[in-house]
């Protein structure tokens, strides 16, 4: 995505599109969310991670849980390199890369992520982005940096190369964790299953005792909700960017950025692979999903097909998450 002079990202910068107009770079880019009524809008814009806690208990859980597992993965600062050096073959590669197009947009954080502001974190081998048009609260992408890998077909590269695909499974384990601890922030306090964390977690922090360090707190809170299970990862059979990326986000789908039938159909059918079915066989069918642009939109929580009928299906998607937030 290519970025202005001042640093801030330009109005025609890439995403991670599906649709002709987006690849096309005709859809807007992002605008104030759509009002909402504020009882069942209580979160930030989709897939930040900023803290707008909803007491200062949410806030002591928010900070330590997202900087423990922040910690982990530091940024480190970038190293000069003396102007009389060589390129170095990374760099030939990446700069190979430029120019090419809106499909190529994710090249931007690769190159330059300590100036990028949807950059979550970053390290010599991945970066990783919150999705700049996220399609569920939390929407995250894992990119590789080096252009062995990037430039494969995630498919291919997950399947054949068992060193990668470990790596990405570390990694991604711990980016479920921190998706999950987000989507507690968010909505644990309107949970009924979580209820007997939430309230465990109120008395430790109103207690006149200090309370324990975060890595400490969940050996001695109830385990409350599974958040981790409403979590997904995964790779699209036909990627619409040229980088190799993984999503990581929640399942329930709720966004203004789900605008279409192939948004929805390309994170809930066969056409997504998820990391978990990796290795793939050699020839396997996991590799040609068939004309899924054409497949009906089935309830990712109820089951009911609603076929072509994206407005009653997003009204649907409405009501869906109400129900599953409360769970």
């Amino acid at each position: 995505m290519a970025a202005t002079s001042n640093g801030n990202p330009s109005r025609e910068q890439a995403h991670d599109a599906i649709t002709a107009d987006e690849i096309a770079g005709l859809e807007p880019p992002n605008q104030s969310k759509p009002t909402t009524d504020a009882a069942s809008e209580k979160r930030p814009n989709a897939c930040t991670f900023s803290c707008t806690p909803h007491s200062p208990q949410h806030e002591t859980l928010t900070h330590g849980a997202v900087t423990e597992l922040m910690s982990q993965s530091k940024r480190p600062k970038p190293t000069a390199v003396p102007a009389a050096d060589a390129p170095s073959t990374l760099e030939k590669a990446r700069k190979a890369t430029r120019g090419l197009g809106l499909r190529s947009g994710l090249g931007t954080y690769i190159e330059s992520p300590e100036t990028n502001p949807a950059v979550m974190e970053y390290d010599d081998d991945f970066v990783v982005i919150n999705d700049k048009y996220p399609k569920a609260s939390v929407h995250l992408l894992l990119i590789p940096r080096s252009p062995a890998y990037y430039n494969q077909h995630p498919l291919h590269v997950l399947s054949t190369d068992p060193a990668f695909l470990a790596e990405v499974r570390k990694r991604a384990a711990r980016l479920k964790l921190l998706a999950a601890s987000e989507l507690r922030r968010q909505y644990g306090h309107l949970s009924a299953s979580d209820a007997p964390y939430q309230s465990a977690l109120e008395a430790m922090m109103s207690s006149p005792e200090p309370p324990p360090p975060p890595s400490e707190r969940s050996a001695l809170l109830p385990p409350g909700r599974d958040w981790a299970a409403d979590i997904v990862v995964g790779v699209h059979t036909h990627p619409s960017m040229n980088h190799l990326h993984m999503h990581i986000f929640s399942r329930e789908m709720h966004s203004p950025w789900l605008k279409h039938k192939k948004h929805y159909l390309s994170f809930n059918t066969g056409f997504l692979v998820q990391l978990d079915e990796f290795p793939l066989e050699k020839g396997s069918e996991r590799f040609h999903p068939g004309s899924w642009p054409n497949w009906d939109m089935k309830c990712w929580r109820c089951g009911k097909n609603f076929k072509n009928k994206f407005a009653a299906f997003k009204a649907h998607l409405v009501d869906e998450f109400e129900g599953w937030k409360k769970e």
